[in-house]
């Protein structure tokens, strides 16, 4: 039986027992991720020394949170249906445009920080840490007026029925890979990246290609404030991101369309116009900005 290496959380757990259920069976193997730099990052590597000591044959991953170059020796082969990319409210207001001035808002990104702040200037942006029951607590306890997730680990927790509203994306991109969940085995394991291959879908596969092309391109990090999302429609591809600063002072946003089959072209294409405008120093300024991770 293929063991799957996973993270310990509760999303984690359920998205891995998901993929399980996709190849008919499977042991969980939980990857630990202790001794590692406070970033999401540590998490990645858990999983990915679990792949490499042969603790595991399969690495599953939000893809959302892996870097943009992998460890020699591990290759992603599979990209499951993807859920939804989405950014979502929970909180006060039916809309960004209708939640109150000054609302405090909670997330721990710098992406959503950049594009909340972006749209409306007014919020108090708070950071906000720990897994999806912590945040909601806060939330709950009334420390905040609203928090803002991803609306894909509260579907796959079931939790969708808190979700207040989706924020579109044309006030805020989703992150590279939201959504989707990424399979990952040691290269050269053929047996099992072709039963990996067997749950994963070619849509899903040519939108986090695109992302991850363009993220690569613009040597972003899981911290960088950018947004980026394909989403694909038959033969074509459409691709958007923003790059922005984390205050929300100065951003930039464009998108192109081209053809799916050739999803990296496109992702280069946009990094490569974003990189044209000034996306570079954008970036450095947000570095040098610091703040939440």
């Amino acid at each position: 039986m293929i063991r799957i290496a996973t993270r310990g959380s509760t999303l984690a757990l359920t998205q891995a027992k998901w993929v399980a259920d996709l190849l008919g069976g499977a042991e969980l193997v939980e990857a630990s991720s202790g001794g590692e730099p406070g970033d999401k990052s540590r998490f990645v590597r858990g999983v990915e020394r679990a792949l490499l000591a042969e603790e595991a044959e399969l690495g599953v991953h939000s893809a959302k949170d892996l870097p943009g170059e992998m460890p020699a020796g591990l290759e992603i082969v599979a990209v499951p249906a993807r859920e939804d990319p989405a950014d979502v409210w929970i909180g006060v207001g039916a809309s960004l445009d209708d939640v109150p001035e000054e609302a405090r808002v909670g997330t721990a990104s710098l992406r959503r920080r950049a594009q909340l702040l972006a749209a409306r200037p007014d919020l108090r942006v708070e950071e906000l840490h720990g897994n999806v029951d912590t945040r909601l607590r806060k939330l709950e306890q009334g420390h905040l007026d609203a928090i803002v997730l991803a609306a894909a680990g509260l579907r796959r927790l079931g939790r969708a029925g808190e979700i207040g509203f989706a924020i579109p994306a044309e006030q805020m991109v989703p992150a590279a890979g939201q959504g989707a969940l990424a399979l990952q085995v040691r290269a050269g394991d053929v047996t099992t990246a072709g039963v990996a291959a067997r749950c994963g879908d070619a849509r899903a596969l040519r939108e986090l290609t695109a992302e991850r092309a363009a993220v690569a391109l613009l040597e972003a990090t899981c911290a960088s404030p950018i947004g980026v999302h394909a989403r694909v429609d038959g033969e074509r591809l459409r691709i958007e991101a923003f790059v922005g600063l984390p205050d929300g002072s100065e951003w930039l946003r464009d998108r192109v369309e081209a053809d799916a089959a050739d999803a990296a072209a496109a992702g280069v294409l946009l990094a490569k116009r974003l990189l044209s405008a000034g996306a570079r120093e954008i970036l450095a300024s947000a570095e040098a900005l610091g703040g939440p991770a």
